[in-house]
């Protein structure tokens, strides 16, 4: 039964008539009469005696009544109870990535995040970006994304997804004969990063440094369009992972190698300090940033 049945049932038998009721419930008496109709020869029996001036329940409308008054109060004190849980979940959240591309897709879950939660007010703090760790102990962020799980009790942390890194050069560049970049190769070749220091480069920290080997040359360039335009014209080699050029034209001529015989896989972590684990509003953050990029597996953005 539905509940604009028991709405019903309540008007008019607190209103007397059709007339109040239809005011009240903003509906013509015509509506009112058609959907009690629907609803008695669904029941099958009378909800109302109906005499020119008033309209009493039957005993079976009685029940139906008491039935429809405490499923109404319940919804009315869920609603409020959902309100309360509400109020808990305000806050301001200054959030961080070490990963200079991973800032794409912040911007659209922030505003998700503005949508579904109005009071919660999230900032993006590119200043954090070189040291997110030490930033979030200090206090001056409260939330970073980084690619090596912290060892450090004052942090939590959860694993949101997984990507591969890749060496993006042109076709006629001399690493295209070979099925996977290898760290030597790197000794000869211009590599062109986002910015320094090169601590917070994934191909230097996690393949280059361990291998100890140090590019022939190292440029950076800030903005995404023009190293594309550099790699296009054969000046040198980028290494991001494919999904963090998804908004950029890729030309025919560009060519994906993969770092190593078992390729370059990393792992992102979302971090923020354990005192605030309880606070409403982070948890709503955490879990909806987990849900919404949890999808980028390295097969699903590869």
């Amino acid at each position: 039964m539905e509940i604009k049945y028991f709405k019903l049932i309540k008007t008019i038998t607190e209103e007397g008539n059709l007339a109040n009721s239809s005011e009240r419930l903003f509906l013509t008496q015509s509506a009112l009469s058609h959907q009690l109709k629907e609803l008695e020869e669904q029941l099958g029996f009378k909800v109302f005696h109906r005499t020119r001036n008033k309209w009493q329940l039957t005993e079976e409308g009685t029940e139906l009544y008491k039935i429809g008054n405490d499923i109404l109060e319940n919804i009315e004190q869920g609603f409020k109870n959902i309100k309360r849980i509400q109020t808990g979940s305000v806050g301001h959240i200054k959030v961080s990535t070490e990963c200079y591309s991973f800032y794409q897709g912040l911007p659209s879950f922030i505003q998700k995040i503005g949508l579904l939660y109005p009071e919660i007010n999230v900032d993006i703090i590119l200043e954090a970006t070189h040291q997110p760790i030490s930033k979030i102990l200090s206090n001056d962020i409260d939330i970073a994304i980084v690619t090596s799980k912290p060892e450090n009790k004052l942090l939590s942390s959860i694993e949101v997804f997984q990507d591969e890194i890749f060496a993006i050069i042109h076709k006629e560049n001399p690493l295209n004969k070979f099925k996977y970049v290898d760290a030597g190769h790197f000794s000869n070749m211009h590599l062109i990063i986002h910015s320094f220091p090169l601590e917070t480069v994934s191909v230097y920290e996690q393949f280059l440094k361990p291998n100890k080997i140090t590019p022939l040359k190292i440029s950076a360039v800030p903005l995404t369009e023009v190293t594309l335009e550099m790699v296009h014209a054969n000046l040198g080699i980028m290494c991001l992972p494919k999904w963090a050029l998804k908004s950029f034209k890729i030309s025919d001529d560009i060519i994906f190698k993969p770092i190593g015989v078992n390729g370059l896989k990393r792992s992102h972590f979302l971090v923020y300090r354990t005192a605030d684990a309880s606070k409403k509003y982070i948890k709503d953050f955490v879990l909806n940033f987990e849900e919404s990029f949890s999808i980028h597996s390295t097969q699903k953005i590869s």
